[in-house]
């Protein structure tokens, strides 16, 4: 991928007007696009992969465009140009007005920008110049599922694309402005280890076990771009057990490991949800790490959640994995190794119930011996 620095400088129009108040325009471009965008006065620097800072330059000029014909800019017209950029064509015509406005926008041919739609079919998020899809039955479904509802469990292995995909359809619903945050948490449980004391400032404490999802982002935009939205709070990434008397309005939230979540927490945690928001929880429930397998949230519910509108389950398996191919392979044979130790289980159980009900061996010793006692008691 080439990436360039251009700087671009703004004449003969008005900045704040083009970038709007409190630069609230300015923040629909970074929102949109993966490159980074720094004003300075009436210098603009973009910094970014190549065709994606022409197309920044062209959406610049537009706006400037409508800006001198019409006198004023909506944030109608720099969704729509945004929208509607990616031809040949312009917008540049002589006119003047509300009315003149609409014919301007109208001249641009629309081009491809990711959102997810239906027209779209399986393309989750266009990152960096490498598009996310769902490639397997499950992933799709997935996808659709989230589409349509508000809360969404995704369960199974490790490998099937879970939480990447999660992360890709959250930056889809970001950059399309259907939510203006994306929350990313996880419990912070240790994997059948103590770290104990870890040094360090508040996120450094908890950068081991949120790794993951900052890991998964790092692949879908830049470092730049990452670190600006992080220091926005567009995109936050907490531990779960600081979430507790939050509300997220038109917001994404995900919840990764979930089935180290304990019924109480997940409770906790959707109830965060507030309007115009989504849920998407993610977890294996045979890699728990909490000390009973019962307290594990995202087992239990299953159950209590279910057949509820507007809150879908979505089961993966091995089948789904997207990672080496031996992944796969461990996991099956991590179940048969189950499924052996479970019948060796059953067949133990099996022959001490029938033991037991045929008075066992113990029993029989026991009577026995007390036979013996009664017949050599000397009689009075």
């Amino acid at each position: 991928m080439d990436f360039i620095e251009k700087k671009l400088r703004i004449e003969n129009t008005d900045t704040l007007t083009l970038f709007g108040y409190n630069d609230s325009n300015l923040r629909l471009l970074e929102n949109h696009f993966d490159a980074t965008i720094t004003v300075r006065g009436n210098n603009v620097l973009v910094r970014g992969d190549a065709a994606e800072v022409r197309t920044i330059e062209k959406v610049l000029n537009e706006l400037q465009f409508i800006i001198r014909r019409a006198g004023s800019l909506t944030t109608n017209d720099v969704l729509t140009v945004m929208d509607l950029v990616g031809s040949k064509k312009t917008v540049h015509k002589e006119v003047s007005g509300d009315t003149e406005r609409a014919a301007a926008i109208a001249s641009i041919i629309p081009g491809g920008t990711p959102r997810m739609q239906e027209s779209d079919e399986n393309i989750l998020y266009l990152a960096q110049g490498e598009t996310i899809k769902a490639r397997t039955p499950t992933q799709k479904l997935y996808f659709e599922k989230v589409r349509t509802n508000d809360i969404v469990f995704g369960i199974g292995p490790a490998g099937t694309g879970k939480t990447y995909l999660a992360v890709a359809m959250a930056l889809a619903l970001l950059r399309n402005r259907e939510v203006s945050r994306m929350i990313l948490s996880r419990p912070a449980v240790d994997a059948g280890e103590s770290l104990g004391f870890l040094p360090g400032d508040y996120m450094e404490k908890v950068d081991p076990y949120l790794r993951p999802l900052t890991d998964a982002l790092a692949e879908m935009v830049t470092s730049d771009k990452l670190k600006s939205m992080m220091e926005k709070r567009i995109v936050e990434v907490t531990p779960l057990a600081y979430m507790r008397g939050r509300t997220f309005n038109n917001s994404v939230i995900i919840l990764d490991e979930a089935q180290n979540a304990t019924a109480t927490q997940m409770k906790m945690f959707l109830t965060r949800m507030g309007r115009n928001s989504k849920l998407i929880i993610t977890g294996d429930i045979t890699q728990i790490d909490l000390p009973r397998r019962t307290d594990s949230g995202l087992v239990q519910i299953q159950e209590v959640l279910k057949g509820i509108q507007g809150i879908a389950f979505v089961y993966f398996d091995k089948g789904d994995v997207v990672r080496h191919r031996l992944v796969a392979e461990i996991i099956d044979a991590y179940e048969r190794y189950g499924q052996r130790q479970e019948e060796r289980r059953e067949a133990r159980y099996e022959a001490k119930k029938e033991q037991t009900a045929n008075g066992g061996p113990q029993e029989n010793a026991a009577v026995e011996g007390t036979s013996t006692l009664t017949d050599s008691t000397p009689m009075n």
